[in-house]
């Protein structure tokens, strides 16, 4: 029999806090933008191997406004004013201030869980997030 368990939106509020929130403890946390290397990590867990760190932003002192629907739009994150490498942007991390990881997606210019400026990133160049979002599906 397939899954059908199914939340309520108070439900999926309350989860989708809780998880940003961790992206709070301890004070400022970051955005770490890699290049794909020999592939995007199986999850937020998984050890940064040959992946490039191509750019660290910094996250607002509380990282996301509350949920509504689910849905979590990130405050203002500070960009990137002279980026680490060269190199085509595939994924982040976000991590809380201690740099444990807490959230892992793909970013790309449009269609990604985060959206950036570019995603084309030179060493020393400006790097900014466009707009950012972190969901937990009522369904």
């Amino acid at each position: 029999m397939a899954a059908v368990t199914r939340i309520s939106e108070a439900a999926a509020n309350a989860a989708c806090n809780a998880v940003v929130d961790l992206l709070d403890v301890g004070g400022t946390g970051s955005v770490k933008i890699y290049s794909v290397g020999s592939g995007v990590p199986a999850d937020v867990d998984t050890a940064i191997t040959d992946q490039t760190l191509l750019a660290q932003l910094t996250l607002n002192a509380t990282a996301f406004g509350a949920a509504a629907a689910g849905v979590a739009t990130a405050n203002a994150v500070t960009g990137d004013s002279s980026a680490n490498d060269t190199g085509d942007a595939a994924f982040f991390r976000a991590c809380n201030a201690a740099g444990t990881a807490v959230i892992q997606g793909t970013c790309a210019a449009a269609d990604a869980d985060m959206i950036m400026n570019t995603i084309s990133i030179v060493s020393g160049g400006t790097v900014n997030i466009t707009s950012w979002t972190f969901t937990m599906p009522e369904s």
